[in-house]
Protein backbone atom coordinates (compact mmCIF):
# COMPACT_ATOMS: atom_id res chain seq x y z
CA UNK A 1 0.00 0.00 0.00
CA UNK A 2 1.60 3.23 -0.99
CA UNK A 3 1.30 6.86 0.61
CA UNK A 4 2.29 8.65 -1.64
CA UNK A 5 0.16 10.64 -2.91
CA UNK A 6 0.28 14.01 -0.20
CA UNK A 7 -2.60 14.93 1.83
CA UNK A 8 -5.30 12.44 0.89
CA UNK A 9 -7.93 10.72 3.07
CA UNK A 10 -5.38 7.41 3.09
CA UNK A 11 -2.26 9.27 4.13
CA UNK A 12 -4.12 11.06 6.57
CA UNK A 13 -5.92 7.68 8.20
CA UNK A 14 -2.63 5.84 8.07
CA UNK A 15 -1.49 8.53 10.26
CA UNK A 16 -4.55 8.49 12.65
CA UNK A 17 -4.38 4.97 12.80
CA UNK A 18 -0.44 4.07 13.80
CA UNK A 19 -0.55 2.52 16.94
CA UNK A 20 2.08 3.46 19.46
CA UNK A 21 3.09 1.50 22.41
CA UNK A 22 1.51 3.69 25.20
CA UNK A 23 -1.89 3.90 23.49
CA UNK A 24 -2.37 0.59 22.08
CA UNK A 25 -2.61 -1.84 25.09
CA UNK A 26 -5.57 -4.22 24.88
CA UNK A 27 -7.69 -2.87 28.05
CA UNK A 28 -8.28 -6.93 28.61
CA UNK A 29 -4.55 -6.89 29.96
CA UNK A 30 -3.21 -5.21 32.81
CA UNK A 31 0.01 -4.11 33.38
CA UNK A 32 -0.03 -6.55 36.35
CA UNK A 33 -1.39 -9.06 34.24
CA UNK A 34 1.70 -8.66 31.81
CA UNK A 35 4.28 -8.35 34.67
CA UNK A 36 3.29 -11.92 35.83
CA UNK A 37 4.03 -13.08 32.51
CA UNK A 38 6.91 -11.71 32.05
CA UNK A 39 8.66 -12.35 35.91
CA UNK A 40 11.76 -13.93 34.92
CA UNK A 41 11.49 -13.34 31.24
CA UNK A 42 13.47 -10.82 29.07
CA UNK A 43 12.03 -9.20 26.32
CA UNK A 44 14.85 -8.72 23.05
CA UNK A 45 14.94 -6.96 20.15
CA UNK A 46 14.45 -8.13 17.07
CA UNK A 47 16.99 -8.34 15.00
CA UNK A 48 16.94 -8.16 11.14
CA UNK A 49 19.85 -8.28 8.84
CA UNK A 50 20.88 -7.17 5.44
CA UNK A 51 20.52 -10.26 3.90
CA UNK A 52 23.37 -11.89 1.76
CA UNK A 53 23.38 -13.11 -1.73
CA UNK A 54 21.37 -10.49 -3.55
CA UNK A 55 17.97 -11.82 -1.56
CA UNK A 56 15.12 -9.45 -2.02
CA UNK A 57 13.34 -10.60 1.08
CA UNK A 58 13.94 -9.80 4.64
CA UNK A 59 13.77 -12.49 7.67
CA UNK A 60 12.28 -11.51 10.34
CA UNK A 61 11.79 -13.89 14.17
CA UNK A 62 7.87 -15.80 13.69
CA UNK A 63 6.22 -17.00 16.46
CA UNK A 64 7.21 -20.38 15.17
CA UNK A 65 11.23 -20.44 15.13
CA UNK A 66 11.64 -22.86 12.26
CA UNK A 67 9.50 -21.01 10.26
CA UNK A 68 10.44 -17.64 9.87
CA UNK A 69 8.73 -14.54 8.21
CA UNK A 70 9.65 -12.99 5.07
CA UNK A 71 8.79 -9.40 3.86
CA UNK A 72 9.48 -7.54 0.80
CA UNK A 73 9.55 -4.63 2.82
CA UNK A 74 10.30 -3.20 6.11
CA UNK A 75 7.24 -0.30 6.87
CA UNK A 76 7.60 2.14 10.41
CA UNK A 77 8.90 4.87 12.74
CA UNK A 78 12.71 5.20 13.13
CA UNK A 79 12.75 5.69 16.92
CA UNK A 80 16.70 6.21 17.31
CA UNK A 81 20.04 5.25 14.51
CA UNK A 82 22.98 5.32 15.82
CA UNK A 83 27.07 4.03 14.81
CA UNK A 84 29.11 1.04 15.25
CA UNK A 85 31.94 -1.22 14.78
CA UNK A 86 33.57 -4.14 15.03
CA UNK A 87 37.28 -5.52 14.94
CA UNK A 88 38.15 -9.29 14.86
CA UNK A 89 40.75 -10.95 14.60
CA UNK A 90 41.85 -11.97 10.83
CA UNK A 91 40.12 -14.90 10.16
CA UNK A 92 37.33 -15.04 12.82
CA UNK A 93 34.93 -12.59 11.54
CA UNK A 94 32.38 -14.83 10.78
CA UNK A 95 32.91 -17.36 13.68
CA UNK A 96 30.10 -17.08 15.76
CA UNK A 97 31.86 -18.57 18.87
CA UNK A 98 34.67 -15.92 18.41
CA UNK A 99 34.42 -12.11 20.47
CA UNK A 100 35.40 -8.86 18.35
CA UNK A 101 38.54 -7.84 19.96
CA UNK A 102 37.49 -4.27 19.90
CA UNK A 103 33.98 -3.03 19.37
CA UNK A 104 32.27 0.65 19.50
CA UNK A 105 28.54 1.79 20.32
CA UNK A 106 28.83 4.87 18.99
CA UNK A 107 31.35 4.89 15.95
CA UNK A 108 33.70 7.27 17.99
CA UNK A 109 35.48 5.83 21.15
CA UNK A 110 36.45 1.71 20.88
CA UNK A 111 36.72 -0.77 23.43
CA UNK A 112 39.18 -3.34 23.46
CA UNK A 113 41.94 -3.83 21.44
CA UNK A 114 44.05 -1.30 20.35
CA UNK A 115 40.91 0.89 21.48
CA UNK A 116 40.65 4.67 21.62
CA UNK A 117 39.61 6.69 19.23
CA UNK A 118 37.83 5.51 16.07
CA UNK A 119 38.53 8.52 13.92
CA UNK A 120 42.31 7.79 14.16
CA UNK A 121 42.45 4.04 14.59
CA UNK A 122 44.19 2.71 11.75
CA UNK A 123 41.77 -0.51 11.46
CA UNK A 124 38.81 2.08 10.78
CA UNK A 125 40.64 3.46 7.41
CA UNK A 126 40.19 2.26 4.35
CA UNK A 127 42.08 -0.57 2.83
CA UNK A 128 42.97 -2.33 5.34
CA UNK A 129 40.21 -4.69 4.98
CA UNK A 130 40.68 -8.03 3.32
CA UNK A 131 42.57 -7.88 0.26
CA UNK A 132 43.22 -3.98 1.04
CA UNK A 133 39.53 -3.76 0.46
CA UNK A 134 37.40 -1.79 2.89
CA UNK A 135 37.96 -1.48 6.67
CA UNK A 136 39.60 -4.01 8.97
CA UNK A 137 36.51 -2.57 11.41
CA UNK A 138 33.94 -3.48 10.26
CA UNK A 139 31.34 0.07 10.28
CA UNK A 140 27.53 -0.92 10.95
CA UNK A 141 24.37 1.42 11.69
CA UNK A 142 21.64 0.02 13.99
CA UNK A 143 18.30 1.83 13.18
CA UNK A 144 15.44 0.65 15.91
CA UNK A 145 11.86 0.25 13.88
CA UNK A 146 9.07 0.69 15.29
CA UNK A 147 6.12 -1.02 12.94
CA UNK A 148 3.10 -0.32 13.62
CA UNK A 149 1.05 -2.08 16.05
CA UNK A 150 4.48 -3.44 17.75
CA UNK A 151 4.97 -2.89 20.92
CA UNK A 152 9.12 -3.16 20.84
CA UNK A 153 10.73 -1.59 17.61
CA UNK A 154 13.33 -4.37 15.90
CA UNK A 155 16.70 -3.85 15.25
CA UNK A 156 18.12 -3.17 11.53
CA UNK A 157 21.43 -3.49 11.16
CA UNK A 158 23.06 -1.65 8.21
CA UNK A 159 26.45 -3.16 6.72
CA UNK A 160 28.95 -1.01 5.23
CA UNK A 161 27.43 -0.91 1.73
CA UNK A 162 24.07 0.47 2.86
CA UNK A 163 24.98 3.05 5.04
CA UNK A 164 25.84 5.62 2.25
CA UNK A 165 21.99 4.75 0.56
CA UNK A 166 20.60 5.60 4.00
CA UNK A 167 22.88 8.72 4.66
CA UNK A 168 22.01 10.18 1.24
CA UNK A 169 17.80 9.07 2.53
CA UNK A 170 18.27 10.87 5.49
CA UNK A 171 19.90 14.26 4.14
CA UNK A 172 17.17 14.51 1.75
CA UNK A 173 14.31 13.53 3.70
CA UNK A 174 15.11 15.09 7.26
CA UNK A 175 18.22 16.89 7.62
CA UNK A 176 17.50 19.21 4.36
CA UNK A 177 13.45 19.93 6.07
CA UNK A 178 14.79 19.82 9.83
CA UNK A 179 12.31 17.05 10.99
CA UNK A 180 13.70 14.03 13.14
CA UNK A 181 13.27 10.51 11.69
CA UNK A 182 11.23 9.65 14.64
CA UNK A 183 8.62 12.26 12.35
CA UNK A 184 7.77 10.20 9.56
CA UNK A 185 6.84 6.60 8.34
CA UNK A 186 9.34 5.04 5.97
CA UNK A 187 9.60 1.93 4.32
CA UNK A 188 12.78 -0.16 4.28
CA UNK A 189 13.72 -2.22 1.17
CA UNK A 190 16.41 -4.18 -0.66
CA UNK A 191 18.48 -3.81 -4.40
CA UNK A 192 20.25 -6.76 -5.79
CA UNK A 193 24.01 -5.21 -6.70
CA UNK A 194 26.35 -7.21 -8.67
CA UNK A 195 30.04 -6.37 -9.01
CA UNK A 196 31.06 -9.97 -9.53
CA UNK A 197 29.33 -11.12 -6.19
CA UNK A 198 26.05 -10.79 -5.76
CA UNK A 199 24.73 -8.88 -2.89
CA UNK A 200 21.92 -6.72 -1.14
CA UNK A 201 21.99 -3.03 -0.14
CA UNK A 202 18.58 -1.31 1.37
CA UNK A 203 16.23 0.80 -0.38
CA UNK A 204 14.45 3.61 1.57
CA UNK A 205 11.15 6.34 1.69
CA UNK A 206 9.07 8.27 3.14
CA UNK A 207 5.32 7.07 3.19
CA UNK A 208 4.16 10.06 5.12
CA UNK A 209 4.81 12.12 7.98
CA UNK A 210 3.12 12.92 10.78
CA UNK A 211 1.45 16.03 11.88
CA UNK A 212 -0.79 17.08 15.35
CA UNK A 213 -1.91 15.07 18.22
CA UNK A 214 -0.60 12.11 16.79
CA UNK A 215 3.11 13.83 16.15
CA UNK A 216 3.22 14.52 19.92
CA UNK A 217 1.96 11.48 20.47
CA UNK A 218 5.20 9.90 18.78
CA UNK A 219 7.89 12.76 19.92
CA UNK A 220 6.88 11.09 23.30
CA UNK A 221 7.55 7.73 22.21
CA UNK A 222 10.43 8.55 20.60
CA UNK A 223 12.44 10.48 23.41
CA UNK A 224 11.12 8.16 26.04
CA UNK A 225 13.38 5.27 23.42
CA UNK A 226 15.85 7.55 22.96
CA UNK A 227 16.28 8.43 26.70
CA UNK A 228 16.28 4.69 27.44
CA UNK A 229 18.84 3.60 24.48
CA UNK A 230 21.24 6.41 25.14
CA UNK A 231 21.90 5.24 28.75
CA UNK A 232 21.84 1.64 27.79
CA UNK A 233 24.78 2.62 25.49
CA UNK A 234 26.80 4.13 28.06
CA UNK A 235 26.24 1.58 30.34
CA UNK A 236 27.44 -1.19 27.63
CA UNK A 237 30.39 0.65 26.79
CA UNK A 238 31.17 1.10 30.87
CA UNK A 239 30.41 -2.72 31.79
CA UNK A 240 32.32 -3.64 28.50
CA UNK A 241 35.87 -1.69 29.33
CA UNK A 242 35.39 -3.37 32.71
CA UNK A 243 35.62 -6.69 30.70
CA UNK A 244 38.42 -5.95 28.53
CA UNK A 245 40.15 -4.83 31.57
CA UNK A 246 39.82 -8.16 33.59
CA UNK A 247 40.33 -10.24 30.43
CA UNK A 248 36.43 -11.23 30.20
CA UNK A 249 34.80 -11.11 26.17
CA UNK A 250 33.48 -8.25 25.21
CA UNK A 251 30.73 -9.55 23.48
CA UNK A 252 28.07 -8.31 25.23
CA UNK A 253 24.26 -6.15 24.87
CA UNK A 254 21.02 -5.20 26.48
CA UNK A 255 17.27 -6.00 26.13
CA UNK A 256 14.50 -4.54 26.79
CA UNK A 257 11.51 -4.54 29.60
CA UNK A 258 8.10 -3.46 30.38
CA UNK A 259 8.55 -1.61 33.86
CA UNK A 260 4.71 -0.74 33.33
CA UNK A 261 5.05 2.84 32.46
CA UNK A 262 7.14 3.12 29.16
CA UNK A 263 10.40 1.53 27.57
CA UNK A 264 13.32 -0.04 30.21
CA UNK A 265 16.31 -1.91 29.17
CA UNK A 266 18.86 -4.51 31.02
CA UNK A 267 21.41 -6.26 29.86
CA UNK A 268 21.41 -9.19 27.49
CA UNK A 269 23.28 -10.40 24.09
CA UNK A 270 23.23 -8.32 21.00
CA UNK A 271 25.53 -9.29 18.20
CA UNK A 272 26.67 -7.58 15.71
CA UNK A 273 25.73 -8.20 11.74
CA UNK A 274 28.56 -10.63 10.78
CA UNK A 275 26.89 -11.35 7.14
CA UNK A 276 29.87 -11.53 4.19
CA UNK A 277 30.21 -8.76 2.00
CA UNK A 278 30.72 -8.18 -1.37
CA UNK A 279 34.98 -8.55 -2.39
Amino acid sequence: MSYMNGNNTETLGAMQNFQLPDVMADASFSNEDLAEDMDGLQMSFQRVKIPAGGALQFELPGEDPENPDYAKTLEGVILYNHASGTYWQEGSEYDENTAPLCSTVDGKVGIGEPGGSCAICPFNQFGTGKDGKGKACKNTRTLYLLRDGDYLPIQVTLPPTSIRPFNDFYNVAFATKRRATYGSVVQIGLKRMDNGNLYSVATFKKLYDFSGEKLAQVKSCAENFREQIKMMLQQRAADTEVRCEDGMSIDDGYVMQDDGDGFCITADIIDGDREVLPA
